[in-house]
């Protein structure tokens, strides 16, 4: 087992962004969370992070409990620009190289090309999609246990987002990794993912495998989600 979350609570002030939520993630699979905005996608991913920390219940990566130490076996996208404006490409590769032993340079070299980017461009002139690429080739470019990825396509053309959610195949680690995308966008994501977990104002709705979605209930992935937040059932 990976990952797992014991009857986590996570309150800012009097709101809750999670409510009892109970997970076990494998290594090896790719989960999709899925939601819509403000269901509480990002606040479970910097759980994992060690970003925040829960109101109750407790968070373990690899039999560990969970803190800013977690940083050195994952690897978090945020949905939110975290870069410096005034670095070039190249000099927030060459940042991220240093701040992360795990980071691996010729992989990220690779990426760079694929994504292709321009190493000399400031990244207060990239466009919110380049913005995108860039920090899915830091994430990408680790060599972490974990990749956890935050609205990861947001920004990115619709006519490249598709060869680039098909590209990143080639650059995850099935054998030790597991990764996590969370999104309220599903069409680009559905071949990638083995499972998925439906959240919906905090609460774990449901966890399904794509699989048996598919064979054994013959739903899509978009059936499957509208039926959840139809119902609204908490499971």
């Amino acid at each position: 087992m990976m990952i797992e979350l014991k009857s986590v609570t996570k309150k800012y002030g009097n709101d809750f962004a999670l409510k009892d939520a109970c997970l076990m993630l494998e290594r090896g699979k790719i989960y999709g969370l899925l939601g819509p905005n403000g269901s509480g996608k990002s606040t479970t991913l910097k759980l994992i992070a060690g970003l925040v920390h829960p109101t109750n219940g407790q968070v373990t990566v690899n039999g560990k409990s969970v803190d800013r130490r977690i940083a050195h076996d994952v690897a978090y996208l945020t949905e939110l620009d975290m870069v410096y404006p005034a670095f070039t490409v190249q000099d927030m590769i060459e940042f991220s190289a240093s701040q992360f032993p795990d980071f691996q340079m010729e992989r990220a070299d690779e990426l760079i090309a694929f994504m292709k980017l321009d190493r000399q461009k400031k990244i207060k002139q990239l466009s919110k999609g380049n913005r995108g690429r860039l920090k899915l080739v830091i994430a990408l470019a680790r060599d972490a246990s974990v990749l956890l990825l935050d609205e990861p396509f947001s920004g990115l053309d619709p006519m490249v987002r598709d060869s680039i959610v098909k590209g990143l195949l080639s650059y995850l680690d099935f054998e030790k990794q597991t990764v996590i995308i969370a999104t309220h966008e599903i069409d680009e994501i559905e071949p990638l993912l083995d499972e998925v977990i439906a959240i919906k104002n905090g609460v774990v709705l449901a966890q399904e495998e794509v699989e048996e979605l598919r064979e054994k209930k013959g739903m899509s992935i978009l059936e499957w989600m509208k039926q959840m937040f139809k119902d609204g059932e908490e499971c």
